[in-house]
């Protein structure tokens, strides 16, 4: 049996893409950032700071404290998910399938990540807060 490389098309609600898409667009970070992330992982300190801004992945310094917790909500909705290596976890992030699919429609349409709507950033920090662990 030979091996597809062809992407797998899994498909997802239209619940499961409007958050991840708000999530996505909501967040600090460049479409330049998880056209990368598709290509290869990429480790948090060549998102955060300085080298991040030279890499377009962001447009203003971001510590990496900040940074982490951004990809971290980006991997609860789904989007991302973090490298393993023969240690354990890395620093590194990919993106999952859903991602992949939400970054493909918006370089194929856009070229960039859309502006949310003021709503749509308010909805996206309240689905945040409230998933908080308590």
């Amino acid at each position: 049996m030979k091996a597809s490389t062809q992407t797998l098309n899994l498909a997802y609600t239209d619940q499961m893409l409007t958050r991840a898409e708000r999530a996505l667009c909501s967040a600090p970070f460049q479409l330049t950032l998880f056209t990368a992330m598709k290509a290869k992982s990429v480790p948090l300190p060549y998102i955060a700071g300085e080298k991040g801004i030279k890499e377009g992945y962001i447009l203003k310094f971001l510590s990496e404290q900040r940074v982490e917790r951004e990809l971290m909500w980006l991997i609860q909705v789904g989007l991302l998910r973090r490298e393993v290596d023969g240690q354990g976890i890395t620093d590194s992030f990919r993106l999952t399938p859903l991602g992949r699919q939400i970054v493909d429609k918006w370089n194929t349409q856009t070229g960039y990540l859309p502006q949310p709507a003021w709503w749509e950033r308010l909805v996206n920090r309240l689905s945040r807060w409230f998933s908080l662990p308590f």
